[in-house]
C-alpha cells in the first residue's frame, strides 16, 4: 500500500466511486442527446477545451504552478490514449452502433486492465476473487445488452458499422492503457486538477485533426443546435469531464488499478436505468439477472479489499 493509499480518506474514496459509477454511466445517455445537434470530433474539441480551460484556470486562481513541463508531457500521453482515442471512439461509434453493443465492448476495459497492468500480474492473476470477478461481470454485461446484441448481429452490417465494431476493440485497450500510464507516472509537484485539466486539453487538439477533416465547424448550424444537445453538452462539461474525470484520475493513484476499473462493469447499469427511467424501454428477466451478476463481480473483485480490512 502506498502512502497516497494511507492518506486517502474513505469518505472521499467512496464519494469519488459514487460520483465514477453513478455520473460516468449517465454520459452514454447524454452523449447520444449531444449527438443530436453537434458532430462527433466537434463535440469531442468543445468538451474537453472547456474543461481544460475551466480546470486550469481554477488552479491558476489558487496559485497553482499549471506549466509544469513534467506533468504535461506525461498528460498529453495520457489524456490522448483515454480521451482522445478511448473516448473519442465510442463518441464516434454511437452515432451508428447500438449503445448496448458500445457499452459491451467499452466493458472489457476492466479485463484489460489485468492484462496490461504487468506489475501486478502476479498479484491479480493469482487471486481467484478478482480473475471470476472480472469474468462474471463482462458476462452480466453481455446478459444486459443481449437482446439488442442480438438484434444488432441478425442485421446485415455496413462498412461503418464494421470499422466502428474493430475500433470498438482497440478503445478500452487505449483506455486502460492510458489509465495505467497516468497511475504509474506521477505527476510530482502539480496536483491531481492541474493533471487532468492539462489531459482534458490535449485530448481536445487530439479531437481538431478530425474535425478539420470532415469539416464540421464549417457546416456546423449553431442557430440549430436544440436545447437538448446544449443541455447535454454543458453536463458532459460540468460533470462528465470536471467531476467524474478528476475522480476517476485520483481513484487511480490512492486505489488498485483492478478496484478503479470496475466502473466499466456499473456503468452500463447505471445507463440501463436511467433509460428505463426517461424512456419507454421496459427490463425483462434476463437484464434483471445480468444487474445482480453485474453487482455480485464488482462485490468479489473489491473482496480481497474486505477481507483484509
Amino acid at each position: 500500500m502506498t502512502d497516497l493509499n494511507k492518506k486517502a480518506s474513505p469518505v472521499m474514496v467512496y464519494l469519488a466511486f459514487a460520483i465514477v459509477y453513478i455520473v460516468w454511466g449517465s454520459t452514454y445517455f447524454f452523449i447520444q442527446k449531444a449527438l443530436a445537434g453537434f458532430p462527433p470530433f466537434a463535440l469531442g474539441v468543445i468538451r474537453f477545451f472547456i474543461a481544460g480551460v475551466l480546470m486550469l484556470s481554477w488552479c491558476k486562481y489558487k496559485g497553482e504552478d499549471i506549466f509544469n513541463l513534467k506533468t504535461i508531457k506525461i498528460a498529453t500521453v495520457s489524456g490522448i490514449l483515454m480521451l482522445g482515442l478511448g473516448n473519442g471512439i465510442v463518441i464516434w461509434v454511437e452515432q451508428f452502433i447500438p449503445s448496448g453493443l458500445v457499452a459491451i465492448m467499452v466493458a472489457s476495459a476492466a479485463i484489460w486492465f489485468v492484462i496490461l497492468d504487468k506489475s501486478h500480474w502476479k498479484e491479480n492473476l493469482s487471486n481467484k476473487y478478482i480473475v471470476s470477478g472480472l469474468i462474471i461481470g463482462f458476462l452480466g454485461v453481455v446478459l444486459l445488452f443481449g437482446n439488442q446484441l442480438l438484434q444488432a448481429l441478425d442485421q446485415p452490417q455496413s462498412k461503418l458499422q464494421v470499422i466502428g465494431i474493430v475500433l470498438l476493440v482497440f478503445g478500452p485497450v487505449a483506455w486502460a492503457g492510458g489509465s495505467l500510464y497516468s497511475k504509474y507516472h506521477p505527476t510530482t509537484g502539480s496536483s491531481v486538477s492541474v493533471n487532468t485539466g492539462w489531459q482534458m486539453l490535449m485530448a481536445s487538439i487530439a479531437f481538431l485533426p478530425g474535425s478539420l477533416i470532415k469539416a464540421e465547424f464549417k457546416t456546423l448550424d449553431w442557430g440549430s443546435i436544440p436545447l437538448d444537445a446544449w443541455l447535454s453538452v454543458v453536463y458532459l462539461i460540468l460533470f462528465g469531464s470536471i467531476a467524474a474525470f478528476s475522480a476517476y484520475v485520483w481513484l487511480l493513484k490512492v486505489r488498485p488499478a483492478t478496484q478503479v476499473s470496475t466502473y466499466a462493469y456499473v456503468n452500463p447499469v447505471v445507463a440501463v436505468l436511467l433509460s428505463l427511467t426517461f424512456t419507454n424501454e421496459v427490463i425483462g428477466v434476463t437484464q434483471v439477472i445480468g444487474l445482480a451478476i453485474i453487482l455480485g463481480s464488482v462485490l468479489l473483485i473489491n473482496l480481497p479489499k474486505y477481507k483484509s480490512a
